[in-house]
């Protein structure tokens, strides 16, 4: 992809540029950071969403209101079981999974 008339950078060459190529040591670090963060704001969103505070999510999952918000803040990263929980228990709602080859 170029860029445009309007001298307008994409997303993937910003990527690229930035933080290498795909397939390259830096870029991977950069998505699988990107994940996690999305996690962490999925959750807040959904938390939102149900009405809860931190602190009620946690009560529900069996946690603490600082891990929630380390997570929700993509300085934690959670596991999957604790992701389960946090979606199923806490948020009332499920997680889908899928392996892309």
């Amino acid at each position: 992809m170029s860029k445009n008339e309007n001298n307008i950078t994409s997303l993937d060459q910003f990527k690229d540029k930035h933080f290498g190529e795909m397939g390259t040591p830096s870029r991977a670090e950069f998505e699988d950071g990107y994940e996690n963060f999305k996690i962490g704001a999925l959750i807040h969103e959904a938390r939102l969403e149900k009405g809860l505070t931190q602190a009620q999510l946690a009560e529900k999952v069996g946690t603490t209101k600082s891990y929630i918000s380390k997570i929700e803040n993509n300085i934690k990263e959670v596991r999957l079981s604790t992701l389960k929980k946090i979606v199923e228990l806490g948020l009332g709602g499920e997680i889908e999974l899928s392996i892309k080859l």
